[in-house]
């Protein structure tokens, strides 16, 4: 099959300083070295040998950890119009070289090869099921004065297929270390991706489960995936109902062992680059306000002047624990919101680390005890590298994460595959 070509939107700019490394033509000019671009237009290498480097690309975009660094990219420049005005800076890469950065930007090009292959095929499953989904995604409901439930997706992707940043993969061209390992990772699993009954999986992962996986339905749309369901992590069954209160609470606190519960920093060096490695805490956290910060916060983050806080109500979690839908309660006003990645939005100047968190008063302070670090659906990235450390083979791995699937050659699931620009 002849390598898929994708288009990443990497960075916004008013203009776009950019140094070409090599000659790069548009038309019939070429262009070397630094240029300032302010039209649109294509910018094609002249060998494989050329590449280009943007100026203050933004990483890590309203997280804790977020700054600005430079990045060099293999593949072609594209200078298109953004609707809010400014130039989006689009690299266009064939799918193989883009899956090289994915997983050396994802994690340590320097991970075990079992959990480099893992990576490369639920990175590759990931990105083409974006662009042909086998679940068409739904719209969230219409937010009401009382409800607000929103979750995000790619929907803002209209002039590129993929973003460079968290909201899709991280894509940091080959600024990052890449590896004798990933070559040979990417080289071992080329064209292959996850399928369930013959059709493309939708392989979404994060950085840890907190012991148990979340199903795909609590947080995004209302559709099951089958093979995107409640796993244990732990090294025995868990016999709580982690809807229930009680249940989770029991099990947040006895912190059980688990694949992802590891400070072994040898292995945590493989999955968290060196930002990442900020966040030390993460299969069991905990985070203080008063009741004076958390009314602030939440004012801000909501556009909702609740007044003083008086309650957050957990009203529905999912298989692992995640809040689903949580209530707040103010003087002023009380409003439900929902689902995961919007609670942990109000309740954080960036992102809380999971809704998996119970909510206890230390006087007028409010606690929040929480598991795990992201959505938790699919692929623990961290239980992953313990997996791949203590020797699982990568596809015993997937087994395990995404139930039910198998692998499959992508020209096998999308035989007529063809791709028109986004527009």
């Amino acid at each position: 099959m002849k390598d898929f070509e994708l288009r990443i939107g990497i960075c916004t700019y008013s203009e776009i300083a950019v140094n070409f490394h090599g000659k790069f033509v548009c038309g019939a000019q070429t262009f070397e070295g630094e240029q300032v671009l302010r039209s649109a237009a294509t910018y094609q290498p002249t060998s494989e040998d050329c590449y280009f480097e943007l100026k203050n690309v933004t990483i890590g975009v309203h997280f804790h950890w977020q700054r600005n660094e430079n990045q060099c990219f293999k593949g072609a420049l594209e200078c298109v119009a953004a609707p809010e005005g400014g130039w989006i800076a689009v690299n266009r890469v064939p799918l193989e070289v883009y899956l090289t950065s994915v997983i050396s930007s994802e994690m340590s090009a320097t991970s075990s090869l079992e959990l480099l292959k893992a990576h490369a095929i639920i990175s590759r499953s990931w990105a083409m099921y974006q662009l042909f989904p086998t679940f068409p995604p739904q719209a969230p409901p219409s937010p009401q004065s009382d409800r607000i439930i929103r979750w995000y997706d790619r929907e803002g992707h209209t002039l590129f297929d993929l973003c460079a940043d968290d909201h899709c993969q991280r894509y940091q061209g080959i600024t990052r270390q890449t590896s004798a390992a990933v070559e040979a990772a990417i080289e071992a699993t080329r064209g292959m991706v996850l399928a369930y009954d013959n059709r493309l999986c939708d392989a979404r992962f994060y950085k840890c489960c907190g012991g148990v996986t979340e199903a795909y339905e609590s947080a995004w749309d209302d559709t099951p995936h089958p093979y995107l369901v409640k796993v244990s992590d732990t090294t025995a069954p868990v016999g709580e109902d982690l809807r229930q209160e009680a249940g989770f609470r029991r099990f947040l606190l006895a912190s059980p062992a688990a694949c992802c519960n590891t400070r072994d920093r040898r292995i945590l060096s493989q999955v968290l680059n060196h930002y990442d490695q900020e966040t030390a805490d993460f299969y069991r956290w905990e985070v203080r306000y008063t009741q004076a910060q958390l009314s602030d916060l939440v004012q801000r983050k909501s556009g909702i002047d609740f007044g003083l806080l008086e309650d957050l109500i957990p009203l529905k979690r999912g298989v692992s624990g995640r809040i689903i839908e949580l209530e707040i309660r103010g003087t002023k006003a009380t409003c439900t919101v929902g689902k995961e990645l919007e609670i942990r939005k109000w309740l954080s100047e960036s992102h809380l680390y999971s809704s998996a968190f119970v909510v206890d008063r230390g006087g007028t302070d409010f606690v929040l005890r929480g598991a795990g670090w992201g959505h938790g659906v699919g692929l623990c990235q961290i239980g992953a590298a313990v997996m791949a450390d203590q020797g699982m083979d990568y596809k015993v791995i997937l087994q395990h994460y995404y139930p039910g699937t198998t692998l499959r050659p992508l020209p096998e699931i999308l035989p007529h595959l063809h791709h028109e620009p986004a527009s």
